[in-house]
């Protein structure tokens, strides 16, 4: 009897990288912005994070094709932006950090033309002008000139202008600068939307940590222009190295003199019993309870917050640069700073 062979299981593969770079290094003269730099941006909502200056907007331009890296490779959907940036701008939406806005221009107007720059025909991009501003909240406002517009108008107009032509990616530098903390939490749930509703994939930097905590499904970690973690909030922040969170149902006495004897870090703190140990501290937690026979209610790695991740990298309160030691691409190094691309296409970390 002849028997055959069962058809192999179909090979799973990982979604590609919205961005992938390897070793990128760039250089303004003699200041070094990037230096060796290693980013993999996946799919949802990725927060940039670093101090002004570690080379975030620096990153941005590259990655929008307005200047090469002096060495390394990167990859924005596929696509080199050093070779390929009109295609790569294309399905790329930008918010840039300033306020570079003609203030004589209706909202709408502006919009439109933004649209239109990315190849929507006229009446389409009047259409999808006005419905973008709807939903960004400036729907009654879409007529005012840019110049009348309080910071957090503004701040919604440029997103408005980034997700106009339903690009893949929107890369949105410091999207919350200068609002309020009302005006803030807004624009945090529309970048929240953009990335989950309208299921396109963002990028955004931030030196704000809770902003990202808030919003982002992922981060990565810029400081002297070297990526220094990467992943997402759920691999940084429920690291085994941040210990367990614990509750009991009765008397945690016992527990907490066993815990000790084992030299085991505790903290109490509502309830909640914080153990920090290392690597070994859930099969010394797990082995006490079961000794003791105590009723467990809640067992689980500690979600550390991005503060603590800047702090086990050694971040937080050191420096990269100088604020403003990183070149204005805007003048002779970096267009992406102060404008949009005309072609198709809480808690701070370090001071």
């Amino acid at each position: 009897m002849t028997t055959t062979a069962a058809p192999a299981a179909p090979a799973t593969t990982a979604p590609p990288a919205v961005v992938s770079a390897r070793g990128v290094v760039k250089r303004w003269g003699s200041t070094v912005a990037l230096d060796g730099a290693d980013v993999q941006v996946g799919r949802g909502v990725t927060g940039l994070l670093g101090a002004n200056g570690s080379g975030k907007t620096t990153l941005f331009g590259l990655l929008l094709g307005l200047h090469r890296p002096d060495e390394g490779t990167i990859r924005v959907l596929g696509l080199d932006p050093s070779t390929a940036g009109p295609e790569v701008r294309a399905r790329v939406g930008y918010s840039p950090e300033h306020h570079s806005l003609p203030p004589d221009v209706k909202a709408v107007d502006f919009v439109r033309h933004v649209a239109e720059l990315h190849g929507l025909p006229r009446r389409e991009a009047t259409g999808r002008a006005s419905d973008v501003l709807w939903q960004v909240g400036l729907g009654e406002e879409r007529v005012r000139p840019l110049g009348t517009m309080s910071t957090g108008q503004r701040q919604r107009v440029k997103l408005a202008q980034a997700i106009v032509h339903d690009p893949v990616l929107a890369i949105l530098d410091e999207p919350t600068e200068g609002l309020d903390p009302v005006q803030r939490d807004d624009m945090l749930a529309l970048i929240r939307r953009v990335g989950h509703d309208f299921g396109i994939d963002v990028l955004l930097s931030s030196h704000v940590l809770d902003e990202v905590e808030r919003v982002a499904d992922g981060a990565v970690i810029l400081h002297a222009g070297r990526v220094v973690d990467s992943g997402s909030l759920h691999e940084l922040q429920a690291s085994n190295a941040g210990g367990l969170v614990l509750e009991l149902d009765g008397d945690p006495r016992e527990l907490l003199l066993a815990l000790h004897r084992r030299g085991y870090r505790l903290e109490v703190t509502k309830g909640r019993l914080f153990v920090d140990g290392g690597p070994d501290v859930f099969d010394g937690v797990r082995d006490e309870l079961a000794r003791l026979a105590l009723p467990v209610r809640r067992l689980e790695p500690r979600r550390r917050s991005l503060e603590e991740v800047f702090l086990a990298a050694g971040l937080v309160g050191g420096q990269a640069r100088q604020p403003g030691s990183e070149p204005n691409p805007a003048t002779g190094a970096d267009a992406a700073a102060g404008a949009v691309p005309p072609v198709p296409a809480g808690r701070r970390a370090a001071p």
